[in-house]
């Protein structure tokens, strides 16, 4: 009586699920409180706010300028007055504008652009490896909750075989030792049911964690439905990450080019500034100017510059060529397993129904009394591991697809 409570109650915890659960509504989740992603998002908004401080430089700079000051001459002792004025009141507003190419503002801009590019990718890819963690967390455990059910199964069968083996033993038809033995079975089976519905919790509870949710809720998961995904038609964002360091390279050496270029920029002022020694109050004017710095020569900088990014260039190319090699090769492998998986599922459910067939006909030998108890126990050892292994194959099948996914898929 107590183990059929306990059976009882394991299989009402299992069934009674509070509500099911999508793998989309766990990406979700998971991407909605991931600080890595805020972070991201975050950096590309201040990549945008630079961008426009430094365009906010070209413009023309503006300020104001307040001066005052006294040089006291005592007894003949004080500042030369040629030097000094003796004292000296500015008050003025002066302006700056850099005159700049049109190819240096282009080169700037651009810099700020690749920045921005590059942190979109990084956003991309962190996405990406958020979402496998999420769907390959989601798929142990909803393998997890696939071997439940079937031990629920098997669970069923055995009660009811007991209630019939229980009759033939109280009518000697078989031996006590034969029960015990069938017993000792359906007690194994329970340990199983609580193992597994155990396991299930800890697979919640750690994709749960995963997504950043506190949640202990015992929900049931939909089928995640998984399949590959045709070939991106954009440029794969793992070799993205290579172009754009590449471009940042090359502008870097546009930007050491414009710094050798000749810099015009164009000076004045206007306001009060006078020392007071001739008609004050007329000291109201302005000035204009020009200001030009044209380099000369620098100890040869600019080359060992262009140097140096020839070399980066280089290293980013031999990354770049590796990687694509690796990159082949691994989806190569994975898609090596996904058909030895589907071999193995047919080979599996050949021996399911086999294995299935053995069951059935031992039922109906234990109701005539002709089954052998041993062989039985053993049949049905041999069905739960088929299952078992039937379900880890599923699980390790679309584990490959997700790793699939990740590597051909820009989504």
């Amino acid at each position: 009586m107590k183990r059929y409570f306990f059976f009882i109650l394991v299989l009402v915890s299992i069934k009674s699920f509070s509500q099911e659960k999508d793998l989309t509504y766990f990406i979700h989740k998971a991407r909605t409180n991931s600080p890595l992603l805020v972070d991201y998002q975050n950096q590309i908004k201040i990549s945008t706010l630079d961008s426009l401080l430094n365009r906010a430089t070209y413009k023309t700079q503006v300020a104001g300028n307040f001066n005052a000051s006294y040089a006291p001459v005592i007894n003949g002792y004080g500042y030369d007055t040629a030097i000094s004025n003796g004292q000296v009141v500015s008050a003025l507003v002066g302006f700056n504008q850099r005159i700049l190419g049109k190819n240096q503002i282009n080169s700037q801009a651009e810099s700020f652009k690749l920045i921005k590019d590059a942190l979109i990718v990084n956003k991309k890819i962190a996405v990406k490896d958020l979402d496998k963690s999420i769907i390959s967390q989601y798929i142990a455990a909803f393998g997890t909750e696939t071997k439940i059910g079937y031990n629920n199964k098997i669970t069923a069968l055995l009660k009811e075989e007991e209630t019939i083996l229980k009759k033939l033993t109280r009518s000697s038809i078989y031996k006590q030792t034969d029960y015990l033995i069938f017993n000792a079975t359906i007690k194994q089976q329970e340990l199983t049911a609580l193992q597994l519905k155990q396991q299930y919790q800890n697979d919640l509870a750690l994709l749960n964690y995963l997504t950043g949710e506190k949640d202990t809720t015992f929900v049931k998961l939909k089928n995640p439905d998984l399949s590959i995904k045709a070939d991106s038609q954009e440029r794969i964002i793992f070799f993205k990450q290579f172009e754009v360091d590449s471009l940042k390279i090359k502008n870097a050496d546009k930007l050491i080019d414009n710094n050798y270029k000749p810099a015009l920029s164009l000076l004045g002022d206007a306001g009060y500034n006078s020392s007071f020694i001739y008609q004050g109050y007329k000291n109201f004017g302005f000035s204009a100017g020009v200001g030009l710095s044209i380099p000369i020569y620098d100890g040869n900088q600019r080359n060992l510059q262009h140097q140096k990014n020839s070399m980066a260039l280089s290293t980013i190319d031999s990354y770049n060529k590796n990687f694509k090699r690796q990159y082949d090769q691994q989806l190569l492998l994975l898609n090596q397993k996904f058909n030895q998986s589907i071999e193995t599922d047919k080979v599996l459910q050949s021996q399911f129904f086999v294995a299935e067939a053995l069951i059935e006909a031992n039922k109906k030998l234990l109701l005539t009394g002709d089954a052998q108890i041993t062989e039985y126990i053993i049949a049905l050892s041999n069905i739960i591991s088929i299952q078992d292994a039937i379900a880890q194959n599923s699980v390790n099948k679309l584990q490959i697809i997700n790793e699939i996914n990740y590597w051909k898929s820009n989504e």
